[in-house]
């Protein structure tokens, strides 16, 4: 019975954990580690008893280090934030769409075209109001965003961006009978080293052109498609936050064309209770220029033609789809949040780096989940590592006893886990049939911003 709570536990973590980064593609340095040697997946958890079940366990994520600066600035919008997940990509969207907007002299379509420019090639600047100076001096500026050096390709979206390599530590005892179920009370010793990815030189396109020709009124107004309802809806508060933020220290700047920029919150919901589309409707109807959002690519994906048909400028702060890079947006979709051809090299990177040479790959079946698995299975390769086979799973299934068993089987010294929520039931599995999890590597939503957050290396 101790055996099965400890496991409960376990996948009770995982689960609270998963849920904190899962928007950003769903459908949606040093190494941390000192070891270098292959492990057998079928080799007990190297850390002692079974409250470490889950030390050792690896992984990836888009992860800024963000300042206490900036932090407590987004604490005085909302005080109730818990993380920070996406405030500052959020922060950074609406920052350089009024800078687009003011170098432009219009809040019409014609506005997106300067977009990719702030963020590459001119001054260098790092808030809105030195930016907005070097606009009015005749300048070209160059915005480094509280969200990273952006550098933004022809597509729109970033060439650059910051990763956090995390890993758990073993989990701190709790009482008999209680759920531990934050992490600052679980873990102990759990670690993040921030490191910088270049996508590779194909990724850096040329400026797609603006085919839209929507006139503006003279005020910019922004809206957003961000989750207040839904199973995204963790993710909203400093969202919402990053945007409020930023749109006072551009009022307070001078706005656009001497002018308040407007403002109108919008739901997105997720792809279950479809409010995005109503949504859309309604900022649109309202005057919206631009609309930050959708967190979750599909959420995005369902609204995108709507938007630009409209000629309106969508912008994400969380989306790293890669059907996202290519896809026909009227020169009018953004990101600052990367695609994920960079975090499968990053990951590539980090599980060949700790000495795993064998590696089985297990992602969801979905367009984030088999986008990724293709970008990590090229990276690992590239990197002289062998995929000895990639496993697409259902996430909506009951058990997955199964593909655990293959997993297991397989002679792989490495996993790599690519899901969501239903993660902590793969996990708790492999716990139970006897493979470690410090050989397991993990994406995003399985391995949760806030452990980055609580953890940050040398706390």
């Amino acid at each position: 019975m101790q055996s099965k709570r400890l496991l409960a536990r376990s996948a009770a973590l995982l689960l609270s954990l998963s849920l904190v980064a899962a928007g950003c593609g769903d459908d949606s340095d040093d190494n941390a580690s000192d070891s270098g040697d292959s492990t057998e997946t079928t080799a007990a958890p190297e850390s002692s008893g079974e409250d470490g079940v889950l030390a050792g366990m690896r992984g990836t994520t888009p992860l800024v280090d963000l300042g206490d600066d900036f932090k407590q600035r987004m604490l005085e919008v909302d005080p109730a934030l818990v993380d920070f997940n996406y405030g500052a990509e959020s922060y950074d969207a609406a920052i350089i769409i009024a800078l687009a907007a003011n170098e432009a002299e219009t809040d019409g379509s014609a506005y997106a075209e300067k977009i990719n420019g702030i963020t590459r090639g001119g001054e260098k600047c790092t808030d809105y109001k030195a930016c907005l100076d070097i606009i009015k001096a005749g300048g070209d500026p160059d915005y480094d965003g509280a969200s990273g050096p952006l550098e933004f390709s022809g597509n729109g979206e970033p060439t650059k961006a910051s990763y956090g390599i995390l890993e758990f530590g073993a989990m701190k005892n709790s009482e008999e009978g209680t759920a531990c179920d934050k992490t600052k009370e679980c873990l102990d010793g759990s670690k993040t080293k921030f490191q910088e990815a270049t996508a590779p030189e194909s990724a850096d396109v040329a400026q797609v052109p603006v085919t839209a020709n929507r006139e503006g009124d003279g005020t910019l107004t922004i809206g957003t498609l961000l989750p207040i309802t839904g199973s995204l809806a963790f993710l909203g508060p400093p969202e919402f936050a990053g945007v409020k933020l930023a749109l006072a220290e551009i009022n307070e700047n001078g706005g656009f064309n001497g002018k308040d920029v407007g403002y109108i919150e919008g739901d997105s919901g997720d792809t279950e209770n479809k409010v995005a589309p109503t949504t859309v409707a309604t900022l649109l109807s309202q005057g919206a220029d631009a609309i930050i959002g959708a967190a979750s690519s599909s959420v995005s994906l369902s609204v995108i033609d709507t938007i630009t048909t409209a000629g309106v400028v969508m912008f994400s702060p969380a989306n790293t789809s890669k059907k996202l890079s290519t896809y026909d947006d009227k020169g009018l979709y953004f990101r600052n949040a990367p695609s994920d051809i960079l975090q499968g090299q990053v990951l590539g990177a980090t599980i060949i780096d700790d000495g795993r040479s064998n590696v089985y790959i297990l992602a969801l079946n979905d367009d984030y989940g088999t986008g990724l698995a293709d970008d990590l299975k090229t990276a690992l390769e590239e990197g002289g590592a062998t995929v000895i086979d990639t496993k697409i799973y259902d996430p909506k299934a009951a058990d997955y006893s199964a593909e655990v068993s293959a997993v297991k089987d397989s002679g792989a010294d490495a996993v790599a886990l690519i899901g969501f929520d239903e993660s902590s039931k793969i996990l708790a599995k492999m716990a139970e049939q006897g493979i470690a999890l410090n050989t397991v590597y993990g994406v995003d939503g399985n391995m949760g911003n806030a452990l980055a957050e609580n953890f940050e290396a040398g706390k």
